[in-house]
Protein backbone atom coordinates (compact mmCIF):
# COMPACT_ATOMS: atom_id res chain seq x y z
CA UNK A 1 0.00 0.00 0.00
CA UNK A 2 2.75 2.23 0.49
CA UNK A 3 4.18 1.70 -2.44
CA UNK A 4 1.40 2.61 -4.46
CA UNK A 5 0.99 5.60 -2.81
CA UNK A 6 4.74 6.58 -3.50
CA UNK A 7 4.07 5.77 -7.28
CA UNK A 8 1.12 8.29 -7.48
CA UNK A 9 2.82 10.76 -5.94
CA UNK A 10 5.65 10.28 -8.37
CA UNK A 11 3.14 10.55 -11.55
CA UNK A 12 1.79 13.26 -10.17
CA UNK A 13 4.93 15.13 -10.37
CA UNK A 14 5.75 14.28 -13.06
CA UNK A 15 2.59 15.53 -14.84
CA UNK A 16 3.14 18.40 -13.50
CA UNK A 17 6.33 18.94 -14.94
CA UNK A 18 5.16 18.01 -18.77
CA UNK A 19 1.93 20.48 -18.02
CA UNK A 20 4.89 23.66 -17.10
CA UNK A 21 6.77 22.20 -20.49
CA UNK A 22 3.65 23.01 -22.63
CA UNK A 23 2.88 26.03 -21.21
CA UNK A 24 7.05 27.11 -21.81
CA UNK A 25 6.57 25.74 -25.50
CA UNK A 26 2.65 27.81 -26.54
CA UNK A 27 4.54 31.00 -26.14
CA UNK A 28 4.07 32.95 -29.55
CA UNK A 29 7.08 32.21 -31.71
CA UNK A 30 9.54 34.99 -32.10
CA UNK A 31 8.07 36.69 -28.86
CA UNK A 32 11.87 36.87 -28.00
CA UNK A 33 12.85 38.78 -30.78
CA UNK A 34 10.07 41.25 -31.13
CA UNK A 35 11.75 44.61 -31.68
CA UNK A 36 9.84 47.71 -30.68
CA UNK A 37 8.15 50.14 -33.51
CA UNK A 38 10.89 52.81 -34.01
CA UNK A 39 9.91 55.94 -32.59
CA UNK A 40 8.69 58.70 -35.11
CA UNK A 41 11.19 61.48 -36.08
CA UNK A 42 10.48 64.94 -34.42
CA UNK A 43 10.79 68.00 -35.96
CA UNK A 44 13.47 69.89 -34.51
CA UNK A 45 13.03 73.52 -33.76
CA UNK A 46 16.29 74.37 -35.66
CA UNK A 47 13.73 74.13 -39.05
CA UNK A 48 11.71 76.61 -37.56
CA UNK A 49 8.10 74.48 -37.93
CA UNK A 50 4.92 75.79 -37.86
CA UNK A 51 1.60 74.63 -37.96
CA UNK A 52 -0.75 71.61 -37.16
CA UNK A 53 0.10 69.70 -39.79
CA UNK A 54 0.81 69.64 -43.79
CA UNK A 55 -1.30 69.72 -45.85
CA UNK A 56 -3.78 69.23 -43.29
CA UNK A 57 -4.31 69.59 -39.32
CA UNK A 58 -3.28 66.26 -37.78
CA UNK A 59 -1.00 65.39 -41.14
CA UNK A 60 2.44 64.11 -39.95
CA UNK A 61 4.57 66.69 -41.66
CA UNK A 62 4.70 70.54 -41.36
CA UNK A 63 5.17 74.04 -43.00
CA UNK A 64 8.98 75.24 -42.00
CA UNK A 65 9.85 78.66 -41.54
CA UNK A 66 13.01 81.27 -42.04
CA UNK A 67 16.03 79.84 -39.89
CA UNK A 68 19.96 79.41 -40.36
CA UNK A 69 19.14 75.79 -41.59
CA UNK A 70 16.02 76.29 -43.93
CA UNK A 71 17.35 80.44 -45.73
CA UNK A 72 19.22 78.09 -48.14
CA UNK A 73 16.11 76.43 -49.37
CA UNK A 74 13.48 79.08 -48.89
CA UNK A 75 11.62 80.61 -51.61
CA UNK A 76 8.74 82.58 -52.28
CA UNK A 77 7.39 80.56 -55.30
CA UNK A 78 7.64 77.43 -53.22
CA UNK A 79 6.25 75.91 -49.84
CA UNK A 80 8.90 74.66 -47.54
CA UNK A 81 7.85 71.36 -45.74
CA UNK A 82 9.80 69.24 -42.93
CA UNK A 83 8.37 65.72 -42.85
CA UNK A 84 9.28 62.73 -40.60
CA UNK A 85 9.28 60.15 -42.70
CA UNK A 86 10.10 58.83 -46.29
CA UNK A 87 6.30 57.44 -46.81
CA UNK A 88 5.15 61.33 -45.47
CA UNK A 89 7.24 62.85 -47.48
CA UNK A 90 5.48 60.85 -50.68
CA UNK A 91 2.53 62.11 -50.21
CA UNK A 92 2.77 65.71 -50.35
CA UNK A 93 5.00 65.29 -53.38
CA UNK A 94 7.37 67.82 -54.01
CA UNK A 95 11.21 67.79 -54.27
CA UNK A 96 13.42 66.87 -51.51
CA UNK A 97 16.22 68.74 -50.82
CA UNK A 98 17.67 67.75 -47.64
CA UNK A 99 17.21 65.70 -44.65
CA UNK A 100 18.28 67.38 -41.44
CA UNK A 101 18.38 64.93 -38.51
CA UNK A 102 16.38 62.24 -40.07
CA UNK A 103 13.63 64.92 -41.19
CA UNK A 104 12.66 65.04 -45.21
CA UNK A 105 12.92 69.11 -46.17
CA UNK A 106 10.50 68.99 -48.97
CA UNK A 107 10.24 72.23 -51.36
CA UNK A 108 6.36 72.11 -53.20
CA UNK A 109 6.43 74.79 -55.74
CA UNK A 110 3.24 77.10 -55.26
CA UNK A 111 1.18 75.65 -57.99
CA UNK A 112 1.05 72.00 -56.20
CA UNK A 113 0.65 73.44 -52.55
CA UNK A 114 -2.73 72.44 -52.63
CA UNK A 115 -2.64 68.56 -53.46
CA UNK A 116 -4.28 66.89 -50.40
CA UNK A 117 -6.32 69.49 -49.40
CA UNK A 118 -10.26 69.97 -49.08
CA UNK A 119 -11.50 71.99 -52.34
CA UNK A 120 -12.40 75.22 -49.84
CA UNK A 121 -8.37 75.52 -49.62
CA UNK A 122 -6.48 78.54 -50.76
CA UNK A 123 -6.42 79.25 -53.93
CA UNK A 124 -3.44 78.85 -56.26
CA UNK A 125 -4.06 81.94 -58.76
CA UNK A 126 -6.57 83.93 -60.26
CA UNK A 127 -8.04 81.21 -62.02
CA UNK A 128 -11.71 80.38 -60.72
CA UNK A 129 -13.12 83.19 -58.62
CA UNK A 130 -16.55 82.96 -58.95
CA UNK A 131 -18.27 85.64 -60.45
CA UNK A 132 -18.71 89.16 -58.86
CA UNK A 133 -15.41 88.46 -57.10
CA UNK A 134 -12.28 89.90 -57.41
CA UNK A 135 -9.19 88.18 -59.27
CA UNK A 136 -5.78 88.84 -58.82
CA UNK A 137 -3.06 89.78 -61.95
CA UNK A 138 -0.31 88.09 -61.17
CA UNK A 139 1.68 90.83 -63.57
CA UNK A 140 0.73 93.25 -61.48
CA UNK A 141 2.39 92.02 -58.42
CA UNK A 142 4.54 94.54 -57.00
CA UNK A 143 8.26 93.96 -58.45
CA UNK A 144 11.88 93.92 -56.92
CA UNK A 145 12.30 97.58 -55.09
CA UNK A 146 8.90 98.29 -54.23
CA UNK A 147 10.15 97.74 -50.67
CA UNK A 148 8.21 94.44 -49.79
CA UNK A 149 10.05 91.26 -48.81
CA UNK A 150 7.85 89.17 -50.54
CA UNK A 151 4.81 89.01 -52.50
CA UNK A 152 1.53 86.76 -52.72
CA UNK A 153 -1.85 86.12 -54.31
CA UNK A 154 -4.04 86.05 -51.08
CA UNK A 155 -7.91 85.30 -50.82
CA UNK A 156 -9.76 87.76 -50.37
CA UNK A 157 -13.70 89.36 -50.53
CA UNK A 158 -15.18 92.73 -50.19
CA UNK A 159 -18.82 92.21 -49.32
CA UNK A 160 -18.28 90.04 -46.18
CA UNK A 161 -18.62 86.64 -47.67
CA UNK A 162 -16.33 83.92 -47.92
CA UNK A 163 -13.17 84.71 -49.45
CA UNK A 164 -13.38 83.25 -52.58
CA UNK A 165 -11.32 85.82 -54.91
CA UNK A 166 -7.75 86.84 -55.17
CA UNK A 167 -6.03 89.88 -54.55
CA UNK A 168 -2.18 90.88 -54.85
CA UNK A 169 -0.39 90.91 -52.16
CA UNK A 170 2.91 92.35 -50.53
CA UNK A 171 4.96 92.30 -46.75
CA UNK A 172 7.07 93.82 -45.04
CA UNK A 173 8.65 91.26 -42.96
CA UNK A 174 10.20 93.06 -39.41
CA UNK A 175 9.08 96.04 -40.37
CA UNK A 176 8.58 97.84 -36.71
CA UNK A 177 11.29 95.47 -35.05
CA UNK A 178 11.68 92.23 -34.81
CA UNK A 179 9.03 90.00 -35.39
CA UNK A 180 6.77 92.72 -36.31
CA UNK A 181 5.54 92.65 -40.06
CA UNK A 182 3.19 94.75 -42.26
CA UNK A 183 1.07 92.85 -44.91
CA UNK A 184 -0.40 95.07 -47.70
CA UNK A 185 -2.76 93.99 -49.40
CA UNK A 186 -3.70 95.51 -52.92
CA UNK A 187 -7.83 95.89 -53.13
CA UNK A 188 -9.62 96.09 -56.63
CA UNK A 189 -9.00 100.00 -58.33
CA UNK A 190 -5.67 100.03 -56.36
CA UNK A 191 -5.99 101.02 -53.22
CA UNK A 192 -4.17 99.33 -50.44
CA UNK A 193 -5.24 98.27 -46.80
CA UNK A 194 -2.15 97.61 -44.66
CA UNK A 195 -2.73 94.98 -41.96
CA UNK A 196 -0.43 94.53 -38.71
CA UNK A 197 1.07 90.88 -37.42
CA UNK A 198 3.28 90.46 -34.70
CA UNK A 199 4.64 87.33 -35.51
CA UNK A 200 1.56 85.60 -37.04
CA UNK A 201 -1.00 87.06 -34.73
CA UNK A 202 -3.10 90.05 -36.20
CA UNK A 203 -3.14 93.26 -34.07
CA UNK A 204 -4.45 96.33 -35.96
CA UNK A 205 -5.31 97.67 -39.75
CA UNK A 206 -5.16 101.47 -41.18
CA UNK A 207 -8.30 103.00 -41.44
CA UNK A 208 -10.05 106.12 -42.87
CA UNK A 209 -13.03 108.31 -42.57
CA UNK A 210 -13.56 107.83 -46.28
CA UNK A 211 -13.82 104.56 -46.46
CA UNK A 212 -15.88 104.11 -43.67
CA UNK A 213 -13.09 101.68 -42.16
CA UNK A 214 -12.19 104.55 -38.80
CA UNK A 215 -15.45 102.63 -37.14
CA UNK A 216 -14.29 99.28 -38.53
CA UNK A 217 -12.90 96.12 -35.67
CA UNK A 218 -10.64 93.48 -36.64
CA UNK A 219 -11.47 90.73 -36.32
CA UNK A 220 -9.39 86.90 -36.41
CA UNK A 221 -9.72 83.34 -36.31
CA UNK A 222 -6.76 80.58 -37.27
CA UNK A 223 -7.53 78.10 -40.15
CA UNK A 224 -4.62 75.76 -39.97
CA UNK A 225 -1.74 77.61 -41.35
CA UNK A 226 -3.89 80.81 -41.89
CA UNK A 227 -5.83 83.53 -40.52
CA UNK A 228 -8.96 84.66 -41.57
CA UNK A 229 -8.94 88.47 -41.15
CA UNK A 230 -12.32 90.01 -41.30
CA UNK A 231 -12.24 93.77 -40.72
CA UNK A 232 -16.04 95.56 -42.08
CA UNK A 233 -17.02 94.03 -45.07
CA UNK A 234 -13.32 93.26 -45.75
CA UNK A 235 -12.30 89.55 -45.44
CA UNK A 236 -8.43 87.63 -46.16
CA UNK A 237 -7.03 84.67 -45.73
CA UNK A 238 -3.70 85.43 -45.03
CA UNK A 239 -0.83 82.35 -44.61
CA UNK A 240 1.59 82.16 -42.08
CA UNK A 241 4.52 82.00 -44.42
CA UNK A 242 3.80 85.22 -45.97
CA UNK A 243 5.30 86.65 -42.25
CA UNK A 244 7.28 83.89 -41.74
CA UNK A 245 9.06 83.13 -45.30
CA UNK A 246 9.07 79.60 -47.04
Amino acid sequence: MKAHVMRSAALAALGSALLAACGQDARPSGSETAAPAAAAVSIPDSLAPFGDGYPKAGDPCRRLGESAATSNWLDDSAVLVGCPTAESAAAVGGTEVAVVEGVRVISIPQGDANVGLPESGPASGPAGAPAGQPVADPAALPQAGSGYTATSILRCSFDGSEPTGTCNAGVKRNWEGQGKHLVEVIKPGGAKRAIFFKGTTPYGADSSQADGSAAWTLKHERRGDDTLITYGTERYVIPDALMLGG
